[in-house]
């Protein structure tokens, strides 16, 4: 950074004060002119009563790690060793893995894509906190999110089919049949799953959805009408995707309703576009992505725990069998085909998994196709296999036998390698060596998915002893198989290692003016604005809350929302905040700040004007004794000790 004029550290340039009345919480587009805007008390009493590791359990398991610290896996990019930490006292979270840190506002935001002011509606919603706006600012209908607009839409959806499978009438009296007759289940799981109906004319649903008064732009993207574009908007317009179909509703790990999958039923028309469909599911939305749920996670999560894995099964009908007999730990992927997405958010709340998919052979080729996946995602995995290899529907087993039988199918599992050999070679003891050496190659092809060398290791052993084949030569061939991936994946540059001499100046100082509050006011006189670098984030947040402390208007570290005007910004003061620095002596450490902020600013200056006293006079037009003079008062100022006074 240039230097300025030489000044002496006593006589500060000034600084722009920020005008904290203007209550700018939100930022970037919630500053739009109509956006309501939110009263800043009213987010500081919302972060008062809203309990923080409340808010991050809906997404993250937590555990305790000392004091009011909460571990657990990190949400915001892919581990297996947790490093992302929550102190509930201090009301900040912070990942060491990725360095995403922030309060319960942020966290919603990155977790749900909300906008500030549709984050702290969520939370006032959720925990029954009122919010207050500024006045003549609350939302209107128009204002509302898409995104929140479909939530609601998809809850007034659920209970529109809920009412009709309980109400008498062809569709009600039908589904309940078909649902304790057919299917076997239970009036009550139905009650608390809300299990619905669709009538074969689709029972009204436009009508409800319009009474609402929801937005078009809802209408035609919540997945649930089939809508022609030129269209306009009446009931008539609103032809229903689902008609006489079982309705279970498809929530998020969250335990939103986000879509739906439908059940094909006697009442099913003929014109259905899917009529021959067993199973429709809501396209993508908005707010739905099948790769990226699963079915009953929201319940599971909650239930699993040490000897209590996550059992998946392929259906939604498989999961609420499992959760009728006592199996709270069920979950279902909407389809059978796995993805690494679902694989990572199982893997966020327990590692270990027991895969029960029918055993015909697409519940064959599905479980394959998870494995590398669960290798790779760090997943434990089981196979739950019938005894004799018995072709066997979860349901059926389930409803004949209740949670018994799940204890006893238990006992013969197979291990991920167990069973990837199985598949690979069903019969060892007879197989040729081309038959073992091919099966060989499918099994190490899984194995290679994984990322610990720890588990390729203990996996090959098994292999090796599953397949009859020494267990050195599987490792060559691992390291050969390994060495062709590295080649023909193009390998991204390394980053720079990171040296912590690195951390700026105004990093440390920032830190110093959050934690030690008594050091602001004489860090504002100490430092001219122009020795900082406001290129980065740190420097912009020092200059401004120096200016604050420069003018008698320094909130205070716990009410900073005003004077920060982007995510980065944010996200930078709740990482400083997180953890308190252990300093014996804090002014030292300032005093070495302002002086590298210093040497920063004028040693720059110093060397062009040696430079320029170097070279013949007809190179440069300055008068070599100004050049003197200002070479000595730099010098000068560079030898001073750095002086920063205690605040009275």
């Amino acid at each position: 950074m240039a230097a300025g004029p030489v000044r002496e550290l006593d006589s500060p340039a000034p600084r722009l004060k920020v005008d904290s009345s203007i209550a700018a919480v939100p930022s970037g587009r919630d500053r739009a002119p109509t956006m309501p805007v939110i009263k800043p008390s009213c987010v500081r009493d919302l972060k008062l009563r809203v309990n923080l590791a409340d808010v991050i359990s809906r997404v993250v398991l937590l555990r305790k790690a000392g004091g009011s610290r909460l571990k657990g896996l990190c949400p915001f990019h892919n581990e297996k060793t947790p490093s992302f930490n929550v102190d509930v006292d201090k009301g900040f979270y912070k990942c060491f893995g990725c360095g995403k840190a922030g309060d319960a506002i942020t966290f919603v935001r990155e977790t749900e894509q909300l906008s500030f002011t549709e984050a702290v509606e969520a939370l006032g919603q959720r925990y029954g906190v009122a919010i207050e706006y500024e006045e003549g600012s609350g939302p209107s209908k128009e204002e509302r999110s898409l995104r929140q607009e479909l939530f609601d839409l998809h809850d007034c959806a659920a209970d529109h089919f809920h009412e009709a499978f309980r109400s008498a009438g062809p569709a009600g009296d039908f589904m309940r049949a078909y649902w304790t007759n057919e299917r076997r289940f239970e009036p009550a799981l139905a009650e608390e799953f809300k299990i619905g109906a669709a009538a074969a004319d689709g029972g009204g649903l436009g009508a409800a959805v319009l009474k609402k008064r929801f937005s078009e732009e809802a209408l035609r993207q919540c997945g649930l009408f089939f809508i022609r574009d030129d269209a306009m908007i009446t009931v008539g317009a609103l032809r229903p995707r689902f008609r006489g179909r079982l309705m279970i509703p498809i929530r998020d790990h969250q335990g939103r309703v986000v879509a739906f999958t439908a059940r094909q039923t006697a009442l099913t028309p003929q014109d259905d576009p899917a009529h021959e469909a067993k199973y429709v599911n809501s396209p993508d939305t908005p707010i739905f992505s099948k790769g990226h749920l699963l079915f009953n996670l929201d319940r599971a999560r909650t239930a699993v725990g040490e000897g209590r894995p996550f059992v998946m099964v392929e259906g939604q009908l498989d999961a609420l069998r499992c959760w009728s007999v006592g199996l709270k730990t069920a979950v279902a992927p909407q389809g059978t085909s796995i993805t690494e997405g679902q694989l990572a958010l199982l893997r966020r709340y327990h590692a270990e998994v027991e895969c029960f998919f029918d055993s015909d052979s697409a519940g064959q080729k599905a479980s394959l196709r998870m494995l590398p996946m669960a290798l790779k995602a760090g997943i434990e995995l089981r196979f739950l296999i019938p005894a004799g290899d018995a072709k066997v529907d979860p349901d059926l087993l389930f409803l004949e036998r209740g949670i018994a039988a799940y204890e006893e199918i238990r006992k013969g599992a197979l291990s991920a390698m167990a069973y990837a050999c199985r598949a690979a070679l069903p019969s060892p003891q007879t197989a040729s060596s081309e038959q073992r050496a091919r099966a060989a190659q499918s099994v190490l092809a899984i194995i290679a998915a994984a990322e610990s060398d720890v588990s390729r290791a203990a996996f090959v052993s098994e292999a090796a002893g599953l397949l009859n084949l020494p267990a050195q030569a599987l490792q060559s061939d691992l390291r050969r198989l390994a060495s062709r991936q590295e080649r023909a994946v193009p390998q991204p540059a390394a980053p720079p290692a990171r040296n912590p001499g690195d951390v700026t100046p105004e990093h440390d100082l920032l830190r110093l003016c959050l934690h030690f509050e008594q050091l602001g006011r004489p860090l504002s006189s100490a430092i001219p604005h122009d020795w900082i670098d406001q290129r980065q984030t740190a420097g912009v947040l020092l200059n401004r809350f120096l200016g604050e402390l420069e003018n008698g208007s320094w909130p205070g570290r716990d009410h900073l929302e005003a004077l920060m005007e982007s995510d980065d910004e944010k996200s930078l003061v709740a990482s400083l905040l997180f953890d308190a620095p252990v300093l014996d002596d804090p002014f030292k450490v300032a005093k070495e700040g302002i002086r590298r902020l210093r040497d920063r600013a004028l040693g720059p200056r110093m060397r062009q004007i040696e430079l320029a006293l170097a070279s013949t006079p007809s190179d440069f037009n300055d008068d070599p004794s100004s050049l003197l003079r200002e070479l000595s008062d730099l010098q000068r100022l560079l030898r001073q000790p750095v002086s920063l006074t205690e605040a009275g």
